[in-house]
């Protein structure tokens, strides 16, 4: 009687381990930046006549749209440059192996994929491909990110947002208080190794302020 062997495993079933070490982290960094370089507030805005680079503090994001157009015009930038943050965290975590705690922290070699692809995000958002390299501060985009990588610090953030804007009716203060706290909201639920890196991402976003800075004081 003939018997039919059975198909060898690594023809059904995928599994990065089985993948050159190099592999995830290139699609983390390339599918990250590509996601990043999507130019919602040039695209969102640009359907009323209005570039956001030209107009304003000349900055591709939610604020100065907020600013030009309104809230209700602004608000599809706010969520489109949060989910490329998203977006780019779950491509890292799903390349890395989809290995979290069980609040749903990245761990092990998933959290360098996590990292690389959402800082890849951001810095597709400062200097988009599709958008001539004239991108945001990826304010939004890191906070997106940071929903991937640590859920708690992200629910943390929002309810230091929510209580701050209470207190002192600004949302603008309340977004700053819960961004610049993640983290030390962090501490409780990564190892410190993963809280220096989030502190690395954003270095980059003091880099796009810093940048503006000096943009403005030359005009």
């Amino acid at each position: 009687m003939c018997r039919i062997a059975p198909r060898p495993a690594y023809l059904w079933r995928w599994n990065v381990t089985t993948l050159p070490p190099l592999v995830p982290m290139l699609v983390a960094l390339i599918g990250g930046y590509l996601l990043g370089s999507i130019p919602v507030a040039v695209l969102v805005a640009g359907r009323r006549g209005v570039d956001p680079r030209e107009v304003g503090d000349r900055n591709p994001g939610f604020w100065n749209v907020r600013e030009r157009l309104g809230r209700r015009a602004a608000a599809p930038v706010f969520a489109g440059d949060t989910a490329k943050g998203v977006l780019a965290g779950l491509l890292g975590l799903l390349a890395g192996g989809a290995h979290t705690t069980g609040p749903g922290v990245v761990t092990g070699p998933s959290a360098p994929a996590a990292y690389l692809a959402v800082g890849a995000a951001m810095i597709g958002h400062a200097w988009p491909v599709f958008a001539g390299f004239r991108g945001g501060r990826s304010v939004l985009t890191f906070a997106g990110g940071v929903a991937v990588i640590c859920p708690p610090a992200f629910v943390l953030a929002l309810a230091l947002l929510a209580v701050t804007f209470l207190l002192t009716r600004s949302f603008a203060l309340g977004a700053r208080a819960g961004v610049f706290a993640i983290p030390l909201l962090q501490l409780p639920f990564a190892p410190i190794g993963h809280v220096a890196a989030t502190g690395a991402l954003m270095c980059l976003i003091g880099l796009r302020f810093g940048q503006a800075a000096l943009a403005g004081r030359r005009t």
